[in-house]
């Protein structure tokens, strides 16, 4: 089944205070527009799902297996999974296209509540 979605203007889910992520599911992969606001951030987590990030908007500090990475728009980056890693806004929201795969069912049923 076709689906096409304005990310920008999806309600979307705040899994912690100031982030809010937009997804949109696939089969075997998905999308997900996150919104950071200033300092804010997910703390050290790691999922068995692949990860492919595009930053969109603003500077995003990254810590991918304990090495902190500085990123800014057009930045791009690839976290293999069931590797730890954290990510925070700096000096501003920031904006990150993610895509997964596979699909994270624990975003779709955040998604659904």
């Amino acid at each position: 089944m076709s689906q096409v979605e304005n990310l920008y203007e999806a309600a979307g889910f705040e899994p912690v205070p100031g982030v809010r992520m937009k997804p949109l599911f696939g089969d075997g992969a998905m999308l997900n527009l996150v919104d950071i606001g200033d300092g804010a951030g997910l703390g050290a987590h790691g999922h068995p799902h692949e990860q492919l990030g595009l930053v969109i908007d603003g500077e995003l500090a990254l810590t991918i297996d304990g090495v902190e990475h500085r990123l800014g728009p057009g930045d791009a980056f690839r976290i293999p999974g069931g590797v730890e890693h954290e990510a925070w806004a700096v000096g501003g929201p920031c904006r990150v296209l993610d895509v997964f795969q596979p699909v994270r069912e624990d975003y779709r049923e955040w998604a659904r509540a």
